[in-house]
């Protein structure tokens, strides 16, 4: 609201000064709507009936016909204007891919990504998303960027690049993993919010360009090669003045036009974005939100630890670790968890979010780098979401701890929203933390929570892409694959495992005599490497030779005993 009568509004002074006058002259009517109010909310809280012990695979069957009738086929997504990303539903086709082989699958989630990695959602020059496309074709973003879409979509294209080796999805891990590390990681280690859309009061200005801008920063060649690329040759795109950058042509085809090699016409593209981005920096920048939300840091945490471990960079792996401290140290205190943090000051008691994101996190950096104490951290964070937050008689976890100040309602958030369910991460989290502990109670929460959202699932399963993952993970147990040795001796193992993509397979690398594992994990020594692989509390005999581990990894499941 403007501060004083305009466009159509009312000043916000003058509204806040309605609203109290309301507020003494009508207090019965203001009860009556409170009361409505409230049984409208507590209508909206699933409610299971009957606790169901056994599910189905119907959800995702429906889930992925849904989709198939939904997709954009000229442009990729699931919608039109304005298109956000979905990442849930793309990180369900992906798996559902690993899952059968379903190629249909494969081809609307990469086909989807590598739109969004070649329009103007993404910054093609200094890497990262913006929230999402005003348009059809991905071409003009609202131009504020989230740390938690980025977090999301990292993690996609890396697995995607894992699916298929795409070097495009490849590029979009690298440019996007830079920008994070360059103008998102604070010096403590945290990750901060957003920036913003606009700057010197003009959305996308730090991001638009006009002609004669960029042939005045590049040689003739480079121009010549970042028109073709860019679309320069094409019409203004960003209200008909200036030029956002979208990826309108692919390089071997400039190559072509230009009667150049490929090489070297990406050396002088590669040349002409680095010029560009030096430009920009001189720029008057968008604000920056240096809040540190403990939930979306922990969504970054786990996207940097799986594309460190896809693609084998240890500096990504090292600002994931950089992150996880910060929390450790900071809005972590004593078993209590804090969800924001800002000039030196954490406050405000944690939600579901930020505790489910953050075993999330944990699993996941322990797959990159195994530590004890992160386990041991994960088996805590377990205990908070059973103690303070789980609901034993209905099913479920509350968004609010049992102990948090009362609310006129407390929720239990099921379906995905622009950031993962809660109670969905949960499912799936704890489920996988029981095959790692041996903690049953783990699991029947788990599926105690699927239970829950059933009904829903069942109407409508495409708005549940990550409870969808929770619920194949209840219909066949995660794998998970321990090795064992000497630290030094797990480069080849690492190469095997680290790039390939098995959603549903819990990787730890464990090194030998570590301390303190619970049964699942303690596997005996021997003077080599070995692999024990399970499904369920199912193993195969150790497996003492990386060749023989993929042979069985790709020809064989783990037969049922009974």
């Amino acid at each position: 609201f403007p501060s004083t009568p305009k466009y159509g509004m009312p000043g916000f002074p003058d509204l806040l000064k309605r609203v109290r006058q309301f507020y003494d002259e009508h207090p019965g009517d203001i009860r009556q709507q409170v009361e409505q109010l409230a049984q409208a909310l507590a209508r909206m809280q699933p409610n299971s009936g009957a606790r169901l012990t056994t599910f189905s695979r119907e959800p995702l069957d429906t889930a992925a016909e849904y989709l198939s009738q939904a997709f954009d086929r000229e442009h990729g997504g699931f919608s039109g204007a304005p298109k956000f990303p979905h990442p849930d539903t793309v990180e369900f086709l992906l798996r559902r891919y690993a899952a059968s082989g379903d190629r249909q699958a494969l081809e609307q989630a990469t086909f989807t990504l590598r739109k969004m990695a070649l329009g103007g959602i993404y910054d093609q020059v200094g890497g990262g998303f913006a929230r999402y496309s005003v348009d059809a074709e991905w071409t003009i973003p609202h131009f504020e960027k989230m740390l938690y879409d980025n977090a999301w979509l990292l993690r996609l294209y890396a697995d995607a690049w894992a699916a298929t080796r795409d070097p495009t999805f490849e590029r979009i891990c690298v440019e996007t993993a830079a920008w994070v590390m360059r103008e998102m990681q604070s010096p403590e280690g945290g990750y901060y919010c957003a920036l913003d859309a606009d700057s010197e009061g003009e959305e996308g200005k730090f991001y638009v360009w006009g002609l004669d801008e960029i042939r005045a920063l590049l040689t003739p060649g480079e121009f010549a090669v970042a028109a073709g690329v860019f679309g320069l040759d094409a019409p203004p795109n960003f209200e008909n003045h200036a030029w956002h950058l979208v990826m309108a042509r692919p390089i071997e085809e400039a190559a072509r036009t230009l009667q150049l090699n490929q090489d070297a016409a990406q050396a002088l593209l590669d040349s002409a974005r680095a010029k560009l981005m030096t430009a920009r920096d001189k720029r008057v920048r968008p604000g920056r939100d240096e809040k540190i939300l403990t939930s979306w840091n922990a969504l970054m945490i786990a996207a940097m630890a799986r594309s460190a471990r896809v693609f084998g960079r240890d500096d990504w792996l090292a600002s994931a670790r950089r992150a996880l401290d910060f929390l450790r140290t900071t809005p972590w205190n004593g078993g209590h968890l804090l969800a924001t943090y800002k000039d030196g000051r954490a406050h405000l008691e944690a939600y579901l979010d930020d505790h489910a994101y953050l075993l999330a996190a944990l699993l996941e950096t322990l797959q990159a780098d195994f530590s004890a104490s992160d386990l041991e951290w994960a088996g805590e964070i377990g205990d908070i979401l059973m103690e303070r937050f789980h609901d034993p008689e209905g099913g479920g976890f509350f968004f609010t701890s049992h102990g948090h100040e009362k609310l006129i309602q407390r929720p239990k958030p099921g379906p995905d929203n622009a950031t993962p369910s809660g109670n969905a991460v949960a499912a799936l989290a704890l489920n996988r933390l029981a095959f790692l502990t041996g903690e049953t109670r783990y699991s029947g929460a788990a599926a105690d929570t699927i239970a829950l959202f059933w009904p829903q699932l069942e109407r409508q399963p495409a708005a549940f892409g990550t409870l969808l993952a929770a619920l194949e993970e209840q219909l066949e147990p995660p794998r998970t694959l321990i090795v064992t040795g000497a630290r030094e001796a797990f480069g080849p193992w690492r190469q095997l495992l680290d790039g390939a993509y098995m959603p549903t397979t819990i990787t730890l690398l464990i090194a030998a005599g570590t301390p303190g594992l619970p049964p699942p994990l303690a596997k005996p020594a021997h003077d080599k490497v070995n692999a024990w692989l399970c499904e369920g509390v199912t193993c195969l005999a150790p497996i003492d030779n990386p060749e023989r581990l993929r042979e069985t990894l790709e020809l064989s499941t783990i037969p049922d005993p009974h």
